[in-house]
């Protein structure tokens, strides 16, 4: 599933309004004549996953719809150090005004699934799968989301309305788990799935006893506590871990026989991936 391309219009739009606060850039303006034309390139300066081309590219022509690009990668790529990515020619004024914002979410979002591919690889030859989890910056969600499936994870819900996921605090104001699962049955329509958040097996064992949920997620659970967890499950519904997931326990978590591992550090925590726009300037 790709970006829906008014979500790319639209946020790439806000960043440049963002950037160009009174209108326009003071700098190139006062530097650069606006007959001046460039060629720029998109070089890898590190090995990683390539996210978010379109979005980047698009801060250039939404700048200046003249502006000729030519694209040598795509999304989902590994790229190599020293390769090129993509060439941008035209007014190098437009080319300027539009580099920081291209720049910024192409490594960013790179750098999002550079990361999720080390996950990734990390648990391969076990059946988890990787998800990322709604700790994403305000407005990026789709973007960064979008950015985990390029690094090969999977996307947990995208938002509080298309799914039903009772965390602590809500078993905690409803007065326990069999409440809280009980008052999400009444609720939710037939399509609606319902994940409940547990602690111990204790709760773990409720919630079965129950049978209302589709998902259970195990939370901050050792790994020899998931291993127990699972057992119990037995397969009836779906498991999910997370809780402070990182590169160097996530096999053993993986290896427990969880379906799905959630990671808020894919999209909070991800370096960048160092990207440069290099650029060649015509005699003109």
């Amino acid at each position: 599933m790709g970006l829906n391309p008014l979500i790319i219009e639209n946020t790439v739009r806000a960043a440049l309004l963002e950037d160009l606060g009174h209108g326009h850039d003071i700098t190139t303006r006062s530097v650069i004549s606006g007959a001046k034309e460039c060629s720029a390139v998109f070089c890898a300066r590190e090995e990683g996953v390539l996210a978010g081309l379109l979005p980047a590219l698009m801060a250039f022509t939404l700048t200046d719809p003249s502006l000729k690009i030519e694209v040598l990668a795509k999304d989902s790529d590994t790229v190599k150090i020293g390769q090129n990515i993509a060439i941008i020619k035209g007014s190098a004024a437009a080319i300027l005004t539009a580099e920081r914002t291209a720049l910024n979410l192409l490594i960013h979002m790179s750098g999002i699934a550079t990361l999720t591919q080390s996950y990734v690889r990390t648990i391969q030859g076990t059946n988890a799968k990787i998800c990322d989890t709604r700790k994403t910056l305000a407005n990026l969600r789709a973007f960064q989301k979008y950015a985990v499936r390029m690094g090969g994870g999977h996307n947990h819900r995208f938002g509080l309305d298309d799914a039903i996921l009772i965390k602590d605090n809500h078993i905690a104001i409803a007065g326990g788990v069999v409440q809280a699962l009980n008052n999400a049955k009444k609720y939710a329509g037939h399509t609606v799935k319902i994940e409940i958040e547990v602690d111990t097996l204790e709760q773990l064992e409720e919630v079965l006893k129950i049978g209302t949920a589709d998902i259970v997620m195990l939370d901050n659970f050792t790994p020899q506590d998931l291993v127990q967890a699972i057992k119990m499950v037995d397969g009836k519904i779906t498991t999910e871990a997370s809780g402070n997931v990182n590169l160097m326990i996530v096999h053993d978590i993986a290896q427990s026989g969880v379906d799905y591992i959630s990671v808020g550090a894919l999209t909070h925590s991800a370096p960048a991936l160092d990207i440069g726009l290099d650029i060649e300037c015509s005699a003109k």
